[in-house]
């Protein structure tokens, strides 16, 4: 079985890693010339929470040659239409293209590669992109966690062995409901990840801010109230019903809220969102697709999103040059009225 990883990033490179690690070969595919010299002479570097390192054989998108069986695909969704067209002449009828990206990216994906090909994948943990050929593992090792699931639903033979090969780095769920779980990884991202890019901080000082936790209280209860709208069910991640835990309609019950996050949100406390890594490097993020798709939903379905709204409109504001990616920037938030 042919492998490949496309988007050696912060979490290709850690995947990557861990599947050679587990004695399996994998292509590390990427753009960024620089990234695939250091794989090539120095190995995939792992650092943070572990610290390893693999013997890599990368190469850029141009380098590619015959049909990988299956791509882990953690390229930016921003960069799709490019990337997708690059991969496709390496695909076979039976290829699998797994999506390791955020939000809710099959139904675009499937639009180029074709729906039978598309394996969605929501990742439980985080990664810091530390230069060419390193990338530090943020989250706990024993916190991690893969969902797996068909874009066209059911369980397949193929699921099996990609579970297989995932585990070689942590536990991995067969999921029959991957939107369910999408939603989820939505909630997932749109707070924690979402108020790190808009504050210019780690997830953990977010969880040590009574204003910043506020404003994951509404982000998470807006994307329950909009899901439901849309009749989609959402499914546990590593052992919390998020969709059941997280929502509230009073005062009293946001603030009983706070131990759930500090025991799902804590042991990834060091992690820095990767949309905050890309502002950091001048580059556009994916705010558009993970609370942009909340407030996208939102004005399909009639629910509300001002909270998600604030959070893309500082985002981009900083994108463009008019904030700077601070703290200071919880100021900006107004927040609906609780009794």
């Amino acid at each position: 079985m042919r492998l490949a990883i496309m988007g050696a990033g912060s979490l290709g490179i850690i995947t990557g890693a861990y599947i050679k690690k587990g004695g399996l070969d994998i292509d590390f595919i990427d753009v960024n010339v620089e990234n695939v010299k250091a794989l090539n002479e120095k190995g995939a570097t792992v650092t943070g929470t572990v610290d390893f390192n693999v013997p890599a054989n990368a190469l850029t998108p141009d380098e590619m040659e015959g049909i990988y069986d299956v791509v882990f695909y953690v390229v930016k969704q921003t960069y799709n239409e490019v990337a997708l067209k690059q991969l496709l002449p390496h695909l076979g009828p039976d290829s699998a293209v797994v999506t390791l990206q955020n939000g809710v990216p099959e139904p675009a994906i499937a639009e180029i590669v074709g729906a039978e090909r598309v394996v969605g994948c929501p990742v439980g943990w985080g990664a810091t992109w530390l230069g060419p050929g390193v990338s530090e593992l943020t989250s706990s090792p024993d916190k991690m966690t893969f969902d797996l699931g068909e874009y066209t639903g059911g369980v397949t033979e193929r699921l099996e062995k990609i579970k297989e090969i995932l585990e070689l780095m942590c536990p991995t769920i067969i999921e029959e409901n991957l939107m369910g779980i999408r939603w989820t990884k939505v909630l997932v991202n749109s707070t924690f990840s979402g108020m790190s890019a808009a504050l210019g901080c780690t997830f953990g000082d977010v969880l040590d801010s009574k204003e910043a936790l506020d404003c994951v209280k509404h982000i998470a209860n807006e994307c329950i109230n909009v899901g439901r709208a849309a009749g989609i069910k959402m499914e546990p991640m590593q052992g919390y019903d998020l969709g059941t835990m997280l929502g509230f309609k009073t005062k009293e019950e946001m603030d009983s809220k706070d131990p759930i996050y500090n025991a799902m949100w804590g042991p990834h406390r060091k992690l820095k969102a990767s949309m905050l890594q890309d502002l950091e490097k001048g580059l556009k993020t994916e705010i558009d697709a993970i609370n942009g798709i909340v407030c996208d939903f939102g004005k399909k379905h009639g629910i509300p999103t001002p909270v998600n709204s604030q959070v893309v409109e500082i985002v981009k504001g900083i994108e463009n040059g008019k904030y700077k990616p601070e703290f200071n920037n919880l100021e900006l938030f107004q927040l609906p009225e609780v009794k």
